[in-house]
C-alpha cells in the first residue's frame, strides 16, 4: 500500500535547512495494509472513477485513510459528540448545535495534522504539471529511475480519470479541453508505456489532437517541451534570446525586473533554446511525430507555425506590437553565427550561473514544479553526471501527491505554512482553544521552524532575488521563495499564539524574529503603497503588451492585489496593538496607503475581484476584513455598504453562497452550475457580513446561512 511520510528525508543527494520539516513523500509498500484496508482503497479508487463527470475533484480520501487509522487514539477520539442532524427550515441554530458542529470540524482537523505540526494535502490540478516533470526524466533518461510500476498505474490512473468526454484534456481538471493539455497529457500516458492498439481512451484521446488541427497549434509553453522531446522544430518557436539577460538592468524589459515566475520559468527555456536542446530519438519519439501531426512530419513548414495556437487555449492573442517573427528572421541569425555567437556563450553560461543559483538556494525544489523540471533538464544537459541533476531527482517525490483520482504532481512542494497558518487563526477564533492545546502547540512549533532566517546570499540585485530574511514561504522554509501574503498571515497566526498561555500552546516566537517578519513585510511595500506577491513590483503594467504566451495573461508583472494587501494590513495592525514602539510611523502610513489602495479596487457593484481564491466571493473576505480593521464600518464606509450589499445579492435561495471557478475567467460573478452552495464560498461570504456588522442590522441571512453550512456539514 501507498503510505504518506511527512517531515522525513536521507540520502546523499538530499539536503534541508530545517530538518525536512513539511516535507511530505508517497511511497509504496508491497507489504503493508490489511485486507480490510486494501478494499477500503479499491472503493474509494472505484467510486471516484465512476462519478468522475460528476465530481472532478478529489477529497483526498487516502491521506485521510491512513491518518484515520495513524490517529484514532487522538484526545477527542472517543468524545461522543450529537449525531450530525439536517436541520430543517423550522429548526433554530442553537449554540448548542453550532458548538456541536464546530468540535466535530475541529476533531477532524486535529486528527488530520501531521507528527511535525503541519496539515499536508494536495495542491494540484493543472494539467501540464505531471507531464512536465515525466518529460524532463524521458529527456534524461531518468524515467524508469524515479517511476516504479506502482507510480506509473497511479500517475495513468489519474490522467485516465481527468479524461473529458470529448476525448481530450484541459489545462485545468475543470477546464474544457485544449491542445497543451491534450498533447501533454496523451504524450505522457505514451511515455509510459502506454499504446494505441486496442486502448480506446488514447484513442479518442489522439482523435481530438487530430480533429483540433494537430500539436502544430500547441501554445508557446507546448511548442518548447515538445522541441525539448524531438516531436517539434525548434524552427517552429519564436526567440526566447538568452542575450537578453545581459541587457542593462535598468532597461524595463531587462527579465530581471519580470514577476519571479515568469522570469524563473522562462530563465531555463532561454537556455535550452539558446541550445536548441534535443533530448534523445527513440521508438516512442518517433512514433509520436506520426500520431500527433494531421500530416508527414517533414513536411510540416515550421516557419508557420510559430504564431499558431488553438482557439481553445488562446487567452491573450498576439498584437502588432509583438515582433517576435521578424525577430526571429532578423536577429536570431546574427545571434546564432560567428564572431557574434561569443555573445550567446557568454549569455548561456550567464542562465545557468542563476539556474545553479536558484537550484542552491531552494534545496533543488526551484519556485515551482514548472521551473524545477526545466532547471533538471539544464542541468543534465551540462552535465549528465553532475551532482546538481542528482539533487534534481531527489526531490522529484515532494512534487508527487497521491489521492483517490491517482497520483498527481502539484504546482509546489505544498502549502503546508499557507494551511497551517489559517488553521491556527481558526481555532484561536473560536473559544474552544483550550481544548486543543496539543494540535495549536505542534503547529506552533512547526510555523517557528518554518520561518526562513537568513537572506540569500551575495548580491541580491544581480540574482534579481528580494529580502528573504524573516519571511514565510508559501510550503516549506526548503522552498526559499518569500510570499508576502503567507508571511501576513504566517505572523498574525504566531500573534494570535503569544496571546495564549504558553503553558498550552507553548512559548510565543521570539520578539527578535517577529521584528524580522515585520522588516520583511515592509520591505514588500511597492512605490503607491500597495502590495505585490513574491517582491515589489519591479516594472510598468505596459510591459504586459509584450507577453509572449498565449495561455496565461498578466504574467510579466508582479501586480498588485488586494488580498496580499489585505493578509499584510491585517498583520501590520495585529503586530502594531501588540508591539505599538517598532517602526510606528511605517506602518500607520502603510496601512492608511493599503486602506487607500483596497478601496480604490472595488468595482461599482460592489465587488472586488479575486485572483488567488474563487474569486469576488474571495476578494470581497479578504478587503472587508482589512478595512474593517482599518476603522471603516458599515456606518461610516461606502465601500462597505457597497459589499455587503454585493454580497447579499448572491445569496441562493438555500441561504448559501456557491461561486464557480468559471468567475476567475469570465471577470464577472458566476454561480455553480445548478446554483449549489459550497461551503467553502458560504464560509467566505458569511465572514465577511460578520466582519461588517450585518449581526447588529439584521441577522437573517446569517441565520439562514449558518444553517445551510452546518446541514453540509458530513458525518466524518
Amino acid at each position: 500500500m501507498w503510505r504518506l511520510k511527512v517531515g522525513e528525508g536521507s540520502g546523499p543527494w538530499l539536503r534541508s535547512t530545517n530538518g525536512f520539516l513539511g516535507r511530505t513523500a508517497w511511497e509504496f509498500d508491497a507489504g503493508t495494509g490489511t485486507p480490510e484496508e486494501r478494499a477500503e482503497v479499491e472503493r474509494v479508487w472505484r467510486e471516484f472513477a465512476d462519478g468522475r463527470f460528476r465530481r472532478r475533484e478529489s477529497a483526498d480520501l487516502l491521506m485521510r485513510l491512513q491518518y484515520a487509522k495513524q490517529n484514532n487514539q487522538g484526545k477527542h477520539h472517543h468524545r461522543r459528540l450529537p449525531p450530525v442532524k439536517k436541520l430543517e427550515e423550522k429548526d433554530k441554530v442553537t449554540e448548542e448545535i453550532v458548538l456541536a458542529s464546530l468540535r466535530r470540524a475541529l476533531d477532524q482537523f486535529s486528527s488530520l495534522q501531521s507528527d511535525d505540526g503541519c496539515w499536508p494535502g494536495d495542491f494540484s490540478g493543472i494539467m501540464f504539471i505531471m507531464p512536465g516533470l515525466l518529460f524532463a526524466l524521458y529527456v534524461t533518461r531518468s524515467l524508469d529511475a524515479v517511476v516504479t510500476p506502482e507510480h506509473r498505474r497511479e500517475i495513468c490512473r489519474y490522467i485516465y480519470n481527468h479524461q473529458n468526454g470529448d476525448g481530450g484534456w484541459g489545462t485545468l481538471i475543470l477546464g474544457s479541453s485544449s491542445m497543451f493539455g491534450t498533447c501533454s497529457n496523451y504524450i505522457t500516458l505514451r511515455f509510459l508505456g502506454e499504446e494505441l492498439d486496442a486502448n480506446v481512451a488514447l484513442t479518442q484521446g489522439r482523435g481530438w489532437i487530430l480533429s483540433h488541427g494537430g500539436a502544430t497549434l500547441v501554445p508557446q509553453w507546448g511548442k518548447i517541451w515538445l522541441s525539448i522531446l524531438g516531436v517539434y522544430d525548434w524552427s517552429g518557436n519564436n526567440p526566447i534570446f538568452p542575450e537578453l539577460w545581459l541587457v542593462p538592468q535598468f532597461l524595463p524589459f531587462h527579465p530581471g525586473k519580470f514577476w519571479c515566475l515568469c522570469r524563473m520559468v522562462y530563465l531555463p527555456m532561454a537556455y535550452l533554446y539558446g541550445k536548441k536542446f534535443v533530448g534523445p530519438i527513440t521508438p516512442t519519439i518517433l512514433a509520436l511525430r506520426e500520431e500527433i501531426y494531421d500530416m508527414p512530419y517533414h513536411k510540416i513548414d515550421w516557419g508557420q507555425t510559430r504564431n499558431t495556437c488553438a482557439k481553445e487555449d488562446l487567452v491573450c492573442p498576439r498584437t502588432m506590437l509583438q515582433v517576435w517573427t521578424s525577430l526571429y528572421k532578423c536577429v536570431e541569425p546574427v545571434l546564432s553565427n560567428w564572431p557574434i555567437n561569443k555573445l550567446r556563450e557568454k549569455a548561456l553560461n550567464n542562465l545557468m550561473e542563476h539556474i545553479h543559483y536558484e537550484d542552491d538556494n531552494t534545496q533543488y525544489l526551484c519556485i515551482c514544479a514548472v521551473n524545477k523540471a526545466l532547471n533538471m533538464v539544464c542541468c543534465w544537459a551540462e552535465d549528465p553526471n553532475s551532482d546538481a541533476f542528482k539533487r534534481h531527482l531527489a526531490r522529484i517525490p515532494d512534487f508527487l501527491w497521491l489521492s483517490e483520482d491517482g497520483m498527481k504532481a502539484q504546482v509546489y512542494d505544498g502549502v503546508q505554512s499557507w494551511e497551517t497558518s489559517f488553521i491556527i487563526q481558526a481555532i484561536c477564533a473560536t473559544d474552544l482553544v483550550s481544548e486543543y492545546g496539543q494540535t495549536l502547540k505542534r503547529a506552533n512549533e512547526f510555523m517557528k521552524k518554518s520561518q526562513v532566517l537568513w537572506n540569500h546570499p551575495g548580491d541580491e540585485s544581480y540574482s534579481h532575488r528580494h529580502r528573504s530574511k524573516g519571511s514565510w514561504t508559501l510550503s516549506s522554509a526548503d522552498n526559499g521563495w518569500t510570499v508576502s501574503a503567507t508571511t501576513a498571515e504566517a505572523l498574525k497566526a504566531l500573534l494570535l499564539l503569544s496571546k495564549i498561555s504558553s503553558n498550552l500552546v507553548g512559548d510565543p516566537i521570539e520578539i527578535e524574529r517577529v521584528h524580522d517578519a515585520v522588516d520583511c513585510l515592509l520591505s514588500f511595500v511597492n512605490k503607491d503603497g500597495t502590495f505585490s506577491t513574491y517582491e515589489c513590483k519591479r516594472t510598468s503594467a505596459w510591459i504586459e503588451i509584450l507577453n509572449p504566451c498565449e495561455s496565461f495573461p498578466n504574467m510579466i508583472v508582479d501586480h498588485p492585489y488586494p488580498e496580499c494587501t489585505s493578509s499584510v494590513l491585517q498583520a501590520l495592525m495585529l503586530f502594531k496593538e501588540l508591539h505599538s514602539s517598532y517602526r510606528t510611523k511605517e506602518i500607520e502610513t502603510c496601512i492608511k496607503n493599503a486602506t487607500k489602495f483596497i478601496e480604490s479596487t472595488q468595482g461599482e457593484d460592489g465587488s472586488w475581484l479575486g485572483t488567488w481564491g474563487v474569486c469576488f466571493t474571495y476578494g470581497a473576505f479578504f478587503s472587508v476584513k482589512a478595512l474593517v480593521g482599518a476603522g471603516r464600518t458599515y456606518e461610516n464606509s461606502c465601500s462597505i455598504r457597497k459589499a455587503c450589499h454585493f454580497i447579499l445579492s448572491k445569496q441562493l435561495i438555500t441561504g448559501g453562497w456557491g461561486e464557480s471557478h468559471v468567475s476567475n475567467e469570465a471577470k464577472v460573478y458566476v454561480n455553480i452550475e445548478g446554483d449549489r452552495a459550497h461551503a467553502v464560498n458560504t464560509s467566505w461570504a458569511m465572514l465577511t457580513l460578520i466582519y461588517a456588522g450585518q449581526i447588529e442590522r439584521d441577522p437573517t441571512p446569517l441565520h439562514r446561512a449558518s444553517k445551510e453550512l452546518i446541514n453540509m456539514q458530513m458525518d466524518t
